[in-house]
C-alpha cells in the first residue's frame, strides 16, 4: 500500500548531482585553494552549512561558515533559478502519483529557496504539500527526523510511505526508521548502486519505471 512518498530532489527529480558535486571544488578554485580529490563525495552527504563548516576547518580558510555557504549558495543560484533539468521519468511519475490522488512531500539536504526557484522555474511546486530542508532542522539525511517530519505533514505510516532517493546513506536512513525505499539510479552515486539496489524495497533506472502504483 502507498500512503504517500516522499522525494529527494537532486539526483532524484533534478539532475543536478553534477552541478553540486563540483560546487566545493569550484569555489575553493575561486578564492585560489585547491580542492583535495574526493570532496565532492564527502559534501554529498552534507548539508550547504555543514559542508562550509567542514571547508573552513579542514581548509583553514579565514573565513566564516556563513560566508562560505552564502558563497557556494551564489554558485548553485545561477543553476538552480534559471537552467534546472528533471531527470527521465521524474515528470512521468509525479502526474501518476498526483492522478491517484497520494500526497508527496520532499526531503531534501539543499536549502529551500535554491528549490523555490527552481519548481518556480519547472512549474512542479503543486504536486507538494510541503518541502522539507534538512538545514531547516538542523539535521542531515544521516539522521530520520526530515524523513519523520514529512510524514507527518502527510498524516502517513513510515511503513506505508515511499522514500525516492539516490542516496545510499539516505536509504540506509530511511530503512531503518521504517520507510519503504526506492533507489534512484544516479551517475554521480554509481559506485554504491549495488548495495542500494540490495537495500532498498525497489530500485529503478528512472522514476517512470515505479509500477508499483496502479492508475
Amino acid at each position: 500500500m502507498i500512503s504517500g512518498a516522499i522525494f529527494d530532489v537532486d539526483g532524484t527529480l533534478l539532475d543536478s548531482m553534477p552541478v553540486w558535486h563540483n560546487c566545493g571544488v569550484r569555489y575553493l578554485e575561486s578564492i585560489g585553494v585547491k580542492a583535495e580529490p574526493g570532496l565532492g563525495d564527502f559534501l554529498f552527504t552534507q548539508t550547504n552549512a555543514s559542508g562550509a563548516v567542514y571547508m573552513v576547518d579542514h581548509y583553514g580558510l579565514d573565513l566564516s561558515p556563513e560566508e562560505v555557504a552564502d558563497g557556494m549558495s551564489r554558485d548553485m543560484e545561477n543553476y538552480y533559478f534559471n537552467s534546472p533539468e528533471m531527470k527521465e521519468g521524474a515528470a512521468e511519475l509525479l502526474d501518476r502519483f498526483e492522478d491517484a490522488g497520494i500526497p508527496m512531500t520532499v526531503a531534501t539536504s539543499t536549502d529551500k529557496y535554491l528549490l523555490d526557484g527552481a519548481f518556480r522555474k519547472l512549474g512542479i511546486g503543486h504536486y507538494f504539500k510541503a518541502v522539507l530542508s534538512c538545514g531547516d532542522y538542523g539535521t542531515t539525511k544521516g539522521e530520520p527526523l526530515i524523513f519523520n517530519k514529512a510524514s507527518e505533514v502527510m498524516g502517513t505510516d513510515p511503513s506505508e510511505t515511499w522514500v525516492f532517493e539516490d542516496g545510499l546513506y539516505a536509504i540506509k536512513t530511511a530503512s531503518k526508521a521504517g520507510f519503504r525505499t526506492v533507489a534512484v539510479y544516479d551517475k554521480i552515486s554509481s559506485p554504491d548502486w549495488e548495495e542500494m539496489s540490495m537495500l532498498a524495497d525497489e530500485h529503478v533506472d528512472k522514476l517512470s519505471d515505479f509500477i508499483e502504483i496502479q492508475i
